[in-house]
């Protein structure tokens, strides 16, 4: 009888583990976001450091403004189509960061207006890429269970 528990015991508990894998890949395929989410994320970003080129408070102020409700959006939309949100890890949050310290540092030491276009450019293209990188990056770590 031992060995019929044991064998028992032990088809449950692969069944379990199938059970899990399955759902870590469901979950892997819910969480991508639309395919229009980075490049809005990086029109928003472009459109907040661009606006700078002007030099007025005035289109400044009405850029932050779009900037924060364009991502106040892109978050509550991607909340309710995946029921998630993600956070990014330390380690890449800070490469993020001095990324962006790099590209903004010399545009506002230079201030010139083209330099801001450019600069937003630079950073919309990379948040639009990385957001693509970062999500295929958790997709595999869902999948895999690391």
């Amino acid at each position: 009888m031992t060995a019929d528990r044991e064998r028992a015991a032990a088809d449950r508990a692969a069944a379990d583990l199938a059970a899990l894998d399955a759902d870590r890949a469901a979950l892997a395929d819910r969480v991508a976001p639309p395919r229009w989410f980075g490049p809005a994320l990086g029109l928003l970003l472009f459109v907040l450091v661009a606006s700078n080129a002007v030099d007025s408070a005035a289109v400044t102020g009405a850029a932050l403004l779009v900037f924060g409700v364009g991502v106040a959006l892109l978050v509550r939309t991607y909340r309710s189509r995946t029921g998630v949100w993600v956070y990014t890890p330390p380690k890449q949050m800070a490469g993020w960061a001095v990324f962006v310290l790099a590209v903004l540092v010399p545009t506002y030491a230079l201030a010139l207006p083209w330099l801001f276009v450019a600069a937003g450019a630079v950073l919309g293209a990379a948040i639009a890429v990385l957001t693509h990188r970062w999500t295929r990056a958790w997709q595999r770590e869902l999948r895999e269970g690391v």
